[in-house]
Parts: structure tokens; sequence; C-alpha cells
């Protein structure tokens, strides 16, 4: 397991990992990819205008979204508490981030960028990306919404069904689980398990929100507008190529493509997401090629938002990319580092609590 951490950990390794799979896809693509010449003729008719509606709906959602985690990072930070500018700017490089490098790596990146305004005292990093962690636990409001939407309107293959069932039964025992360790993180089963162990305390760190059900309801209530303005900017880019689909069918292309990107195994996911967008659409009368093409545009739509503001952003805090790459694997080690420390804690306190509940009752006989 060292020598796997060591390894993943070196660049040179990663970059030939994502290099390979970037290879295989492209292989895999071109032999049992669509009809090119349909996705090329597929692009004669788009209406751009259209696309260019998507893309506004797609920069509504990220201001939603982003103002999500500064209600979250306002309830787990003491103060000062970051102003708005700063955490969309953070949220915009994690976004680049995101889009450009394997991993979720724009996780650890927004965590880095909003430090810098901080002040670095013990845990900051650990909190900060337990907040990270409590934003993305509140996509599953809105995910569980859109889910029980796909189920009761969208033509949906039989294997499909069984799917979606089981991704929101975990996602509810995630969001169960997260909960109960953010109240009392020392109380679970996890001695021993030092892996789990950090990700509990890094949730009870970020999931303070919780404590404070106002903030906590705005929160969900912001990451369901981002999904909303999400639904609609994917529906817009079925209008600009006249797909003629209903919006049924927009949300299960929403559902899909975010279950393709879940584990990015290279840039983008470029074809996988594609084919996942594609594949659905054949039900609705859309030719795979045409659905294919659909979907590029649809993930250009969703990575120009993402890396346009990323990059502007990053030229806002004076940042290159290379200094914020070093800066991601800087806040890696840091947050490894105070979770960690924070676990140990747990762990003390676990273990005085259950010396005190055997000195009482001896105490009591006595």
């Amino acid at each position: 397991m060292t020598r796997l951490g060591t390894l993943a950990r070196n660049p040179w390794a990663r970059g030939l990992f994502v290099l390979a799979t970037l290879v295989l896809a492209i292989l895999a693509l071109w032999w049992r990819g669509p009809d090119w010449n349909t996705v090329y003729h597929a692009f004669d008719f788009v209406s751009w205008r259209w696309v260019a509606v998507g893309v506004l709906l797609n920069l509504l959602s990220v201001v939603a979204r982003a103002w999500a985690w500064r209600l979250t990072i306002d309830q787990a930070l003491p103060p000062p508490k970051p102003p708005f500018d700063q955490v969309f700017s953070a949220f915009g490089v994690g976004l680049l981030g995101n889009a450009v490098l394997p991993a979720r790596a724009g996780e650890l990146a927004r965590v880095a960028v909003l430090r810098r305004h901080l002040p670095h005292g013990k845990g900051t990093s650990a909190t900060l990306l337990g907040t990270v962690f409590a934003h993305r636990l509140f996509d599953l409001f809105p995910i569980a919404l859109l889910v029980v939407y796909v189920l009761a309107t969208a033509k949906l293959p039989h294997w499909a069904v069984t799917g979606l069932v089981i991704l929101g039964l975990v996602g509810l025992g995630l969001l169960a689980l997260a909960i109960l360790s953010a109240r009392r993180a020392h109380r679970t089963e996890t001695h021993g398990q030092r892996t789990l162990r950090r990700l509990l305390v890094m949730a009870r760190q970020g999931l303070a929100v919780l404590r404070a059900p106002s903030a906590a309801f705005l929160a969900i209530l912001l990451q369901t507008v981002g999904w909303t303005f999400q639904l609609l900017a994917v529906w817009a880019v079925t209008a600009a190529f006249s797909l003629d689909v209903p919006l049924p069918a927009a949300a299960l292309v929403l559902l899909l493509m975010n279950i393709a990107t879940v584990f990015p195994l290279w840039p983008g996911n470029v074809g996988l997401l594609q084919a996942a967008v594609a594949l659905p659409l054949v039900q609705y009368g859309v030719a795979y090629g045409t659905g294919f093409a659909y979907g590029l545009v649809l993930q250009a739509v969703e990575m120009s938002v993402g890396v346009g503001v990323g990059l502007v952003m990053l030229a806002r805090e004076g940042l290159s990319f290379a200094a914020l790459k070093r800066m991601e694997d800087e806040e890696e080690a840091s947050a490894e580092d105070a979770l960690e420390e924070l676990a140990d804690e747990d762990e003390e306190a676990f273990e005085d609590e259950d010396a005190d509940r055997y000195v009482t009752p001896v105490r009591s006989r006595r």
C-alpha cells in the first residue's frame, strides 16, 4: 500500500496513467464509436443562440453553488469570514482544476486558493476540506429529486432503473453517516480504521452548518437552484440541436453525465461522457451519432464556464497553473497532517470516555 501511495503521488506516474487511459479511450472510440460522418453533419444546423443560453444558465448555476459553499464555510470557520468574492474566486479555480486535472484535483485547489486569504490556524485545511465534503453532500438532495423525477417520467432501460435506485440508497446512507459523524464523531465505531476515521473527522469539521437549520436549508436550496439551472442548460442545448425531446430526457442526460464523471480517468472523461449521453437518447428517436455530437457540445458548454471562470479567477489571484499545482500538493500534505492530529485527538477522547465509563461504576460500588 505504501508503494502504491508513493506511486500515486509521483507526477510522472500520474501523467503516464492519464495518457494511457486517454489513448485507450481514443482507440475504443475509433473502433466502436459512432458514425463519424453523422457526428460531423449534426453540426450543420445547430442554433448557436441556444448554446449561448446554455452557457449563461451554467454560469448562473456556478454562482448559486458557490453561494451555497460560502454558507457552509460561514458556519464552519470562526471570524473573520471570507467574503463572497474570495469564495467565488476559489470555487472558480476549483472548477478549472476539475476540468483539466484527473481525480477531482480541483477540490484541493479551491481549498488552497481560499486558505491564502484566511488565518493559518490549526486545522484550517481540514475544516475547509470538510466544507467541500459537506458542500458535495448537499448535492444529494437535488440528486434525489432528479432521480425520482427521472424514474417517474423518463424512458429508462431496465438496467438503469436498478442502478439509479442503488445510487440513491448509497447517497442517503452517506448523508446519514456524515450527519451522525458530524455530531458525535468520537462515538462512531471507527477505532483503528484510520482512513475512515479521518473522513468522519473531516465531515464533522465541515458539517457544522447542520447545527444551523436555517443556513443548512438555504445551502440545500441554493444547490437545488444550481442543479435546476444545469437542467435548463442541458435542455437548451437539446433545443440548439432541434432534438425535440421532453424535459425528462434532459433530466436523464444530466443524471447520466454526472455519473459518467464521478471517477475522472482522464480530463473530462471525453468520449465516455458522450457515450453516456447518446445511448439513452436513442430511445427518444435521436440517432446515436447526433446524440454523440450533442454530448460534445454539452461538455463544451460545461467546460467553457468552468475553464473560463477558472482562468479569470486564477488571473485575479495572481497565480500561474504551475503555482496552483504546487499549492495543491502542499495543501494535500497539510490537510493530511491536520486530519491525522484531529483523528488522534478523537481517539484519545474515545479512550478517555471509555475510562470514565469504567471508573464511575467502580466508584459507585465503593
